[in-house]
């Protein structure tokens, strides 16, 4: 089971998200009620995007992917969060896995 799943026009990614936090980082996996998601604490407070914002700039960074390929679908104003990755599918999971990876 993992936070992603391919779509028509590349990935969607679960997301489970805490803003205010002291620092930018990308936590790891973690269960969810729709199996697990991908946690990710940003120190933007959620307002105004910001923080939807931040997490679009973090996961950009680690994967080195253009920001402009990530939107969010579902949650806006919400922890928990439904992102959509435009691209090629097998190539952004390819991506993800080379990233996770190098945490384990």
């Amino acid at each position: 089971m993992t936070f992603y799943r391919a779509a028509g026009d590349g990935l969607r990614l679960r997301l489970k998200v805490r803003p205010q936090a002291r620092r930018d980082a990308i936590d790891g996996v973690v269960p969810d009620v729709e199996g697990v998601a991908l946690s990710v604490s940003v120190s933007a407070p959620p307002e105004d995007g910001k923080a939807n914002a931040a997490v679009i700039a973090l996961l950009a960074k680690a994967w080195r992917l253009p920001a402009s390929s990530f939107s969010v679908v579902q949650g806006a104003t919400a922890r928990r969060k439904l992102l959509r990755l435009a691209g090629d599918a097998a190539t952004l999971i390819a991506v993800i896995e080379a990233w996770h990876s190098t945490r384990a």
